[in-house]
């Protein structure tokens, strides 16, 4: 493996981190304009955690194999990865969204406005993937 080779591996995230919040705030401001700001963080298009973790484990098997121990277990982390943007996340979205309207229903509780956007629909998931897939593909050319 020559010198360079190894820390592509610690970039690549890096990398991805920075495309897929691009293209998600290129999509919000596209939707909410000057509110872009505010809609910076957890869920929207694409997943950003997805196109991290994805783009190590393609960059795994573009590089050192598709049937190698290390690529299955960048796959296992990835779906746990996956498991959490889509379920737990999710579920806390929900729940705040459910909590907020109780807090508005009673005039004489203090204000709360919990963050309603956190977990990640399939799409947005799958466009993760993709962005991880793209970038792990260009950088296995490169390597």
């Amino acid at each position: 493996m020559k010198e360079i080779h190894s820390y592509v591996f610690a970039f690549i995230p890096f990398i991805a981190w920075f495309i897929s919040g691009c293209i998600k705030f290129a999509i919000n401001s596209y939707k909410h304009g000057r509110e872009a700001k505010k809609h910076i963080g957890n869920g929207g298009f694409p997943s950003t955690h997805t196109s991290v973790i994805s783009s190590v484990a393609m960059l795994i098997g573009f590089t050192e194999g598709w049937d190698t121990p290390l690529f299955g277990l960048s796959v296992a982390v990835l779906f746990i990865i996956i498991i959490d943007a889509t379920g737990v996340r999710r579920a806390v979205g929900e729940n705040s969204r459910f909590i907020n309207m109780l807090f508005m229903r009673d005039p004489g509780s203090e204000q709360v406005n919990l963050r309603e956007k956190q977990g990640h629909s399939k799409t947005e998931v799958i466009g993760g993937l993709c962005v991880g897939t793209v970038v792990a593909w260009l950088a296995s050319l490169w390597v």
